[in-house]
């Protein structure tokens, strides 16, 4: 498998053409390759075609999680995909579309720099409907915010939203305090979470700058997320807690989301392209 490796802020994902391994099962594949010890390393992995036939999008892709797992959506690997798509040449649009399984999402370029490619994406309009995320709480369509959730023997307050994929904040005095480590792998395999969902650690900072931590589905930690800052700002929001435009603080760098409800979201930021390899195929078919 031919494949290049990019990153978003340090959460690293692995590119490469669907049709290079048309027929094959992907996740054993994938698990393999973003193993960080015996493979590549990486987060997750995005499988792009082009989108023949498809007036709305440049390129398609599928989006796997490092546990094999399919993701709907990923701010940071269709991101990536966008950065390499540029870096190769292959699409040097202003502007790429990429259709995901929870629709297309457009990424216009705003600068480029030794390998780094600056994106202001369109991720679309946040869900707050319980039944649309999906999440197994509440009796109707109100969003389930600051929500007391039993997990274990405590109660934790929650604000929950899709965006394309789910997502569960939570609020913290201190990121670096907060049990991450404890509380993720809890979140994610909520029983009230059919999908299990990726969560969010975020400290306010003031009326424009929060600082976020994140345990992401079928992955662990990681070092960023773009769909993981996407939804804290949407978190914050709707807890009154700053207004549009907020600067989300992450270990290497920093996002900035902009949302007015009830608008899409835009997310600017950064991808890197890292290297390319070819990575052998030893997978059953």
């Amino acid at each position: 498998m031919k494949f290049s490796k990019l990153h978003g802020l340090g959460n690293d994902f692995l590119v490469a053409r669907a049709e290079a391994v048309a027929g094959r099962s992907l996740s054993p594949l994938v698990i393999r390759a973003c193993h960080r010890r015996t493979g590549i390393g990486a987060d997750g992995a995005v499988f792009f075609q082009p989108a023949v036939g498809d007036a709305e999008a440049d390129v398609s892709a599928l989006i796997f999680n490092a546990d094999g797992s399919r993701a709907e959506m990923s701010g940071n690997g269709t991101r990536c995909l966008a950065a390499y798509l540029v870096h190769s040449g292959e699409l040097p649009a202003q502007t790429i579309r990429i259709r995901t399984v929870c629709g297309v999402k457009r990424f216009t370029l705003q600068g480029r720099k030794d390998g780094t490619y600056i994106f202001v994406s369109s991720l679309g309009q946040p869900v707050t409907e319980p039944a649309r995320i999906p999440v197994r709480l509440g009796t109707g369509p109100a969003a389930l915010v600051d929500f007391p959730l039993t997990v274990g023997s405590e109660s934790v307050r929650v604000t929950i939203s899709s965006m394309g994929n789910p997502h569960c904040s939570t609020f913290w005095p201190n990121v670096y305090q907060a049990p991450l480590e404890m509380l993720g792998p809890m979140l994610e395999r909520h029983s009230c979470f059919p999908n299990r969902t990726n969560v969010e650690f975020i400290e306010v900072i003031d009326r424009h700058r929060i600082r976020a931590r994140f345990w992401e589905r079928g992955v662990g930690p990681t070092l960023a997320s773009g769909t993981g800052s996407a939804a804290s700002v949407v978190a914050a929001i709707l807890n009154g807690r700053v207004e549009s435009p907020v600067t989300v603080e992450v270990e290497l760098g920093s996002m900035l989301v902009e949302w007015q409800p009830p608008s899409e979201i835009f997310l600017t930021g950064p991808a890197e392209y890292i290297c390319s390899g070819d990575f052998p195929e030893q997978v059953h078919p």
